[in-house]
């Protein structure tokens, strides 16, 4: 599992995913979420905006990311 910290109280999926370099591009990320290939706290996310909190967890090519 990959912790990654944030300062904010919340990030953006998408953002998320930026940030951590699962996707290089926006639209990549948009493409992965839309896709159904991300699931948030075990559930699959379709919400490219879906807010993210600490202590969330994101399941995304075989690889587990919590937000902290």
């Amino acid at each position: 599992m990959v912790e990654v910290e944030i300062n904010t109280e919340f990030i953006k999926l998408d953002s998320f995913l930026k940030f951590t370099g699962a996707a290089t591009l926006g639209s990549e990320a948009k493409f992965y979420i839309q896709n159904g290939d991300v699931k948030v706290n075990g559930n699959p996310e379709t919400q490219r905006g879906k807010k993210l909190y600490k202590g969330d967890e994101i399941e995304f090519q075989g690889e587990t990311y919590k937000v902290k």
